[in-house]
């Protein structure tokens, strides 16, 4: 099973926290680049791999979705959501994301935000997706951008202006990184770019979109401390289509 760090009770105060998670999808910077790559939801079924507090599952149905599936491998996150949810139309279930199974052609929309980072086998995961999926279903999803994951220990640089970075650290090896984020030796599993682009390809899809997002000068006019988010993209954002192999 995959390292369920949103069951730590520590790491899941601190992140119960943030901005994106007292706001949902609102105190996410890059929603608004994720929103145009969405489909219209009307009459669709969607998927939402790692759906945290459910956030995007109660707006999908909100934007006309028939049936939105919530999975999770935290209780934490399913328990706030199913609490936060009164939709029959959307069911919340735990899985691993490492050892899913799906049925075929249930849905016309998998989505995904910054969950698949954590998963070792990515083109197992995206092959269940694709046959999970109807011939021209669309895949969207967000991961850490893997120029920020890089590190390969939980360490900080410090720049010439005193400023924190985060150094670019062995990026050609890939392989599990840990990182000291609200808790101490988060595990992640970093890719080149190059590496989940193929993988997509590899398991039949076609990618429509790639976007190393990066706050817009009017995301910084009203927060400014989203200028530090230029200094190296922290998010993938990815959007592709179920072909037929």
């Amino acid at each position: 099973m995959a390292q369920n760090i949103y069951d730590d009770p520590g790491f899941f105060a601190g992140y119960s926290e943030l901005p994106r998670s007292v706001h949902g999808l609102k105190g996410a910077p890059e929603w608004p680049t994720i929103e145009t790559l969405l489909p219209e939801m009307r009459g669709l079924r969607v998927l939402d791999l790692g759906c945290g507090f459910g956030w995007f599952c109660r707006w999908a149905r909100a934007n006309g979705a028939a049936h939105v599936l919530g999975l999770d491998l935290s209780e934490n996150m399913l328990a706030r959501a199913k609490t936060e949810t009164p939709d029959g139309a959307i069911t919340y279930q735990r899985a691993d994301l490492d050892h899913l199974e799906l049925p075929k052609a249930a849905f016309e929309l998998a989505y995904s935000s910054l969950a698949l980072h954590y998963v070792e086998n990515l083109g197992r995961l995206f092959a269940t997706v694709h046959q999970a999926l109807v011939p021209g279903g669309q895949f969207v999803f967000s991961i850490e951008h893997p120029i920020y994951m890089a590190p390969r220990e939980p360490r900080w640089l410090v720049d010439g202006q005193g400023r924190m970075t985060w150094p670019l650290d062995s990026y050609q090896i890939e392989g599990p990184r840990r990182t000291n984020w609200l808790a101490e030796g988060v595990l992640k599993q970093h890719r080149t770019m190059g590496t989940t682009l193929n993988l997509l390809i590899q398991h039949g899809f076609s990618i429509s979109h790639v976007n190393e997002w990066g706050p817009t000068d009017e995301q910084i006019a009203a927060e400014p401390e989203l200028a530090e988010e230029r200094e190296r993209p922290t998010f993938l954002i990815i959007a592709a289509e179920r072909r037929e192999r």
